[in-house]
């Protein structure tokens, strides 16, 4: 039987994406095959670097001791030759040592860490994908570059969206105003759609729709409201086609990096020194360095504690609108650099 790698990767979808180059480093050496959430499992289709993908509900169907159970033994029957605990929980840990798989790698912070065959130095201050990269012995050097595969039918999808108000090749400025995270949502792009001479479309979830609806009442039929009507591959694919994107320390700044598209990304009551910065080749990080409160949460607060969320108020739709203009005014990017 050939040796099969194993990556747990459980947590949110910009961590998924951010372990694609772990994932093509391990599959170098072996068949790599991935858990993952529900949410983040379509975002693995088409890698070739997969075997399979492993969806883990362990907030549904799989949740509790019996589906933990029953994945155990689902893992246990591929006679894994390693685990890499891209996701540090306990739980995480418990399974594969529960799936019998010998060598365990994971982060010397993680919480599983007790239950790690090899442990690994977790660099504060550098980008998470060369962190998980470490996982598998790569060195500073290493390419970081995510990647996702949209296919044919996310390719249709996006056509058929961009068509409703135009050519699919007239350019467009991306923006992805929304957050799980309340503070990290920049309150200013219905403004800073009005600064723009672009056409737009706004990309998110149906719970974005809110946000999305403000930029389509400022400047009318020069928007496409897409929240809430693509899968998260066919965003990719959207993303990948823009000329820019803006967007908050969220998922769309990860997909962006993964489509190489250049990123606008402002960052609020986080700092990009956690590690989750753009790495699209060309990118503008905005963010108010003069606050002494900020960074104030690893993910960002409902609310900001101070009151005042200066972070992302005193960030100017201006500023943001010049950024975007000077990443448009650059040359395309080769094709093959996208």
């Amino acid at each position: 039987m050939t040796a099969r790698t194993l990556v747990i990767q459980t947590s949110f979808i910009g961590d998924t994406v951010l372990t694609t180059p772990l994932i093509g480093r391990l599959a170098d050496r072996s068949a790599v095959d991935v858990v993952v959430t529900p949410i983040s499992a379509p975002l693995l289709a088409n890698n070739g670097a997969v075997g399979e993908v492993i969806v883990y509900d362990k907030r549904g169907s799989d949740r509790g001791i019996a589906g933990f159970v029953r994945l155990a033994r689902r893992l246990r029957e591929r006679r894994y030759a390693a685990a890499y605990l891209a996701q540090g929980s306990m739980r995480s840990a418990a399974l594969v040592l529960a799936a019998g798989v010998h060598n365990r790698v994971g982060f010397e912070t993680s919480a599983g860490r007790r239950l790690y065959t090899e442990r690994v130095p977790y660099i504060e201050n550098d980008h998470h994908a060369a962190r998980l990269l470490r996982l598998a012995g790569a060195d500073e050097g290493a390419t970081l570059r995510p990647r996702l595969y949209p296919g044919v039918a996310e390719r249709d999808i996006v056509d058929a969206l961009l068509s409703r108000s135009g050519s699919t090749d007239e350019r467009f400025v991306a923006l992805a105003p929304g957050s799980v995270w309340a503070t990290k949502r920049w309150p200013y792009y219905a403004e800073l759609a009005t600064e723009l001479a672009e056409r737009v479309v706004i990309v998110g979830s149906a719970a974005d729709r809110e946000l999305a609806t403000q930029v389509v009442s400022a400047i009318g039929a020069r928007a496409i409201d897409a929240t809430g009507q693509l899968s998260l591959l066919a965003s990719a694919e959207l993303i990948g086609r823009a000329a820019v994107l803006v967007t908050n320390d969220s998922a769309p700044l990860h997909l962006a990096s993964a489509m190489q598209t250049p990123t606008v990304a402002i960052f609020g009551p986080t700092v990009p020194q956690f590690g989750f910065g753009p790495l699209a080749p060309r990118s503008i990080v905005l963010g108010n360095s003069s606050l002494a409160c900020r960074p104030c949460d690893r993910h960002g607060p409902q609310r900001c504690p101070l009151g005042h969320w200066r972070c992302m108020r005193e960030i100017t739709p201006r500023q943001v609108a010049a950024a975007v203009q000077e990443l448009v005014a650059q040359p395309p990017l080769p094709t093959s650099s996208r």
